[in-house]
């Protein structure tokens, strides 16, 4: 199974740094938090990753040419202004007619990903969300019956659970995305909730989002304590 990492968007709310590299780039305990993110994936086994480039993509692709871990890894230019969704159909090639991992490039969780593609398989539908509970605002996904149900993008009240990534998809939800101007978070999900195709994995265990300075000081705090909840390998 492969792993498909968005990692192209500009990061401007933790501009601080990204303007020299890219966010999935900046560090935490010396390496950047797209290859902690990564290596999740590595311990399940999951050792194929195609990473979405965009904005300094060129960084990302220096990094890898350099042998860091036994992965295979593919480092696709998607576009500096592509959305989300248009990365995500950028990658069809690579992915064929499989069950795949897609993810955000700046978020760390503790959640088993064996379960979470276990469950999706157990559900047979064609998406599968990571869903949580942090405290900060982010879109908003209503489930029932571990269905989601409806999605608001950053509400002014958050109490419910919310999009943490860490998607399992089928091949067909790429006939969902238009063209590069999709947002997948948008369009796509919003079709895969009214056709009853989108379950949700529900996490209670820790997830944090890394969107400005404060937050990659508190990974940052977190891994230098020891206390890295996503580390899970030796």
């Amino acid at each position: 199974m492969k792993a498909v990492i968005l990692a192209g968007g500009f990061g401007t709310r933790i501009s601080e740094e990204t303007h020299l590299k890219p966010k999935p780039m900046i560090e935490i305990g010396g390496k950047p938090i797209l290859w902690h993110i990564m290596k999740r994936y590595s311990a399940y086994g999951i050792n194929e990753f195609v990473i979405c480039s965009g904005y300094m993509g060129n960084v990302i692709k220096d990094y890898f040419k350099k042998k860091h871990e036994d992965w295979e890894v593919n480092v696709l230019d998607t576009g500096k202004n592509t959305m989300t969704g248009g990365r995500l159909k950028r990658v069809k090639k690579y992915i064929k007619n499989e069950t795949f991992c897609f993810t955000y490039g700046d978020s760390l969780n503790n959640a088993n990903i064996s379960n979470i593609i276990k469950f999706h398989k157990d559900k047979g539908k064609l998406a599968t969300v990571t869903a949580c509970h942090p405290p900060e605002k982010y879109g908003i996904l209503k489930i029932e019956r571990d269905m989601v149900v409806s999605f608001e993008e950053k509400p002014e009240k958050n109490n419910e659970w919310v999009n943490a990534g860490y998607f399992v998809l089928e091949p067909q939800i790429f006939e969902l995305i238009k063209d590069d101007s999709t947002v997948w978070e948008k369009e796509p999900m919003k079709q895969l909730i009214s056709k009853n195709q989108f379950s949700a994995f529900k996490h209670k265990g820790f997830y944090k989002s890394m969107d400005t300075i404060s937050d990659r000081n508190f990974l940052e705090k977190l891994w230098n304590n020891d206390n890295a909840e996503w580390k899970n390998w030796k």
